[in-house]
């Protein structure tokens, strides 16, 4: 089952257009792209001109081949057919459509990438990550530590960012964040926010 609706499917429609009665394929513009700022799309682009080796728009079996070659792996043959099956809605599942055309193109490429990127549970994940510095499992992290990692580990965070999350309710008198109860917070705003926008 696919996260997105129908109407974001990278396939062509066909219609009568003209006088003559001929029939020609039109282009339905796909939602997919919305859902990516622009900068995000040209970082797509180019990852899909990197694994398109031959610049014909559609990744196929030969594309497939070089890219990994490049990076050392053999592919079997059976990898490389579930890849270039696998199809938009599918969820890494292959289609019994997926005959029709042999390979991506870019719009599924990126139809692809948006649902591996949305289809994460960022509950589980932020629970999972705070619960790394709750080694008694109480529910709450101390503050201090908290500070040090987001200040000083990867994408580092600024001081005042550090302060709007650790200085609010959540945190209680003796320096601890609660986690778990932020996380709830954030999960209700977060539908709030999409019954809204419905």
């Amino acid at each position: 089952m696919s996260l997105y609706p129908d109407y974001l499917s990278p396939t062509a429609t066909p219609t009568k257009v003209g006088k003559s009665g001929r029939s020609k394929t039109r282009r339905e513009a796909s939602g997919v792209f919305s859902l990516f700022q622009t900068p995000q799309i040209q970082q797509f682009k180019e990852a899909f001109s990197l694994i398109d080796q031959d610049g014909d728009g559609i990744v196929n079996e030969q594309d497939l081949r070089g890219i990994f070659t490049n990076l050392g792996i053999t592919p079997t043959p059976s990898m490389l057919k579930d890849l270039l099956t696998a199809r938009p809605g599918s969820q890494g599942r292959t289609s019994s459509a997926s005959s029709d055309v042999p390979g991506v193109n870019f719009t599924m490429f990126l139809t692809m990438m948006g649902e591996h990127l949305f289809e994460f549970d960022t509950e589980a994940e932020l629970i999972e990550a705070f619960e790394s510095f709750d080694d008694g499992d109480t529910g709450t992290v101390k503050c201090d530590e908290v500070r040090k990692w987001l200040g000083d580990v990867g994408d580092r965070m600024q001081d005042s960012e550090i302060d709007r999350l650790l200085k609010g309710p959540f945190t209680d008198r003796q320096g601890n964040f609660n986690y778990r109860e932020w996380v709830k917070v954030l999960r209700v705003n977060g539908e709030a926010q999409e019954s809204e926008s419905s």
